[in-house]
């Protein structure tokens, strides 16, 4: 009796000094580098907001809900793993269109919700927020993220935590954990250890795979490689680079993809637009006889709105959901495993000659002073001042912005951040708030347009807080200029703002009205040398003024939306 008495005291004090729920989950985002929490607090998680504000965690209150969400986003594809935390229903479901789009573009966010505590949802009541019953949020969210767990019992919470969180870094997708806020502070009530990292590749699968993709590639007259989306997300540049390298095999990216290596680096051939695209790219990918693509994700902007021809019998298309060989598929095979089994090798393939890259940029206009703004001016100045300015990131929004921001050349890894795939609007100033706060040594550069920046642009409220300095550069073209040339109407119109007044609304912050492109040049100048907090250009700009991306989509896609 007596054993069985300490037995029981020992599991009482094992309990009393396992961490909380709460504190448990805060340890292990801090395990995986997750610094800083974009959110907008709210009673049903109040009490894990003071743990993490008690913590090394930084909170980064927002000021809309979607905004955390586009914040925490931009924050993942920079850091690796990226958070929000938001209240229940009126929080969550605000940030359910910034994690879908983070969902289709396979960045991980991990969306953290309070919710009503179990002793408050006897005999189902009508509690504030909740929406036809405690279940519905979860139930949204299972559709948008990769994995998702209610911490309802303690007895299992850090089980599913770890179980949630590794299913995010495995497949660089948001995941989702709700805490009833009276479990917040509850104890495990048992032993636990956390996971170990992912599981190995298969090593026979590996090993015949290598085998095959390492024939084709030594076999073939014109290899190269395609890389992608999934390159960025699991910090797989430099391994890519080394095969590169080894190799001789000149890379080309997607726009999604973009700035996966050096776009300066001699082996970097043009980003691959499909028909969208410059020829000397699309006839360079699409004359590969085998074509290495790592980590695509093949959505319709990637292949130039379905006009790519990729012929499948000489691709391998190695992502981390699933390695296919012509036709034949590898389960159980990791991309980076692959890659490195490909550098293992010290392939000696045939040398695809690189044709000399097209300047986008050279039918610009030379530059008047006394000229009227264009898109094309626009874009050939900030590319001239990305190449003065190298420690720079873009973000970009979707549109015109996006399009013609595809042509700046990036000469760094990972600094050119789109919602190239989701094409959410309000994606670029919420996004220019997370990337400062991943990577606070790069200065931002934001192109939006003014129908975008209508919708989320007051984030840099947020911003002006934190003492960040982006340069925001608006697009106004008073409408959805986009759509302008798909089909036209007075729907595409939207109200006329100062936007360079914004700083005299915030009490801080440059704003400067530009209308010619000597103003643009004295303006560029200006705000790179406002180092102390945001700066603001309102550039005007006719309405049918576009960039030649842009007139090349809308005369495609014109046809599809077209009546009749």
């Amino acid at each position: 009796m007596a054993s069985v008495t300490v037995g029981l005291a020992d599991r009482e004090a094992v309990v009393a000094t396992a961490p909380t729920i709460g504190e448990y989950l805060i340890a292990r985002l801090r395990a995986l580098g997750v610094g800083h929490v974009f959110g907008i607090p709210g009673d049903y998680v109040l009490g894990l907001y003071k743990l993490l504000e008690e913590s090394p965690i930084t909170l980064v209150g927002t000021t809309r809900e979607d905004c955390a969400g586009f914040a925490a986003d931009a924050y993942a594809r920079l850091n690796g793993l990226g958070c929000v935390c938001v209240t229940y229903c009126v929080g969550g479901l605000s940030t359910a269109n910034s994690i879908a789009g983070a969902y289709a573009e396979k960045s991980p966010v991990i969306v953290l919700s309070g919710s009503p505590g179990m002793s408050e949802r006897a005999r189902n009541p009508l509690l504030h927020h909740k929406v036809k019953d405690f279940n519905t949020q979860a139930e949204v969210f299972e559709k948008i993220t990769v994995a998702w767990a209610v911490l309802d019992r303690p007895e299992i919470a850090f089980a599913e935590i770890d179980r949630v969180l590794a299913a995010a870094i495995r497949y660089k997708r948001p995941v989702y954990l709700e805490i009833p806020r009276d479990l917040v502070n509850a104890r495990s009530r048992g032993p636990h250890r956390p996971p170990e990292g992912l599981p190995p590749s298969d090593p026979d699968a590996l090993r015949e795979a290598v085998d095959e993709a390492a024939a084709l590639l030594t076999a073939a007259a014109r290899p190269m490689i395609l890389a992608d989306v999934e390159i960025h997300r699991f910090g797989l540049q430099g391994q890519l680079l080394k095969l590169a390298e080894s190799t001789g095999m000149p890379i080309a990216t997607t726009i999604l993809g973009k700035s996966v290596i050096s776009e300066a680096h001699p082996l970097f051939a043009g980003v691959y637009e499909g028909g969208m695209g410059r020829a000397e790219v699309t006839n360079l990918v699409e004359s590969a006889d085998c074509l290495l693509m790592c980590g695509c994700f093949l959505t319709d902007i990637n292949l130039g709105i379905w006009t790519a021809k990729l012929d499948p019998s000489r691709c391998i298309d190695a992502t981390s959901e699933d390695l296919r060989i012509r036709r034949h598929h590898y389960r159980d095979v990791r991309l980076d495993d692959f890659i490195e089994g490909l550098i293992e090798r010290g392939l000696k393939v045939a040398k695809t000659p690189i044709p000399p890259r097209s300047d986008p940029f050279q039918d610009a206009p030379a530059p008047v002073e006394t000229t009227p703004m264009t898109s094309a001016v626009l874009f050939s100045r900030l590319n001239r001042m990305l190449a003065e300015h190298p420690n720079m990131t873009v973000v970009t929004d979707v549109g015109d912005c996006l399009f013609g921001a595809a042509d700046l050349e990036m000469s760094r890894q990972t600094e050119f951040l789109s919602p190239a795939y989701y094409t959410s609007m309000g994606f670029g100033v919420p996004a220019a708030l997370g990337a400062s706060m991943a990577n606070p040594g790069s200065r931002i550069l934001v192109v939006v347009g003014d129908g975008a920046f209508q919708m989320t642009g007051l984030e840099l409220s947020t911003i002006a807080r934190h003492g960040l300095n982006p340069i925001v550069v608006v697009l106004n073209n008073h409408g959805y200029t986009t759509e302008r040339f798909l089909l036209e109407g007075s729907f595409n119109d939207i109200h006329d703002w100062a936007y360079h007044k914004i700083p005299d609304l915030l009490g801080v912050g440059l704003g400067l009205e530009i209308r010619t492109v000597g103003e643009f040049e004295s303006g560029l100048e200006r705000a790179l040398a406002n180092t102390a907090c945001f700066s603001l250009l309102n550039v005007h700009l006719d309405p049918y003024d576009r960039s030649p991306a842009l007139e090349r989509l809308a005369s495609r896609l014109s046809k599809l939306v077209a009546p009749g």
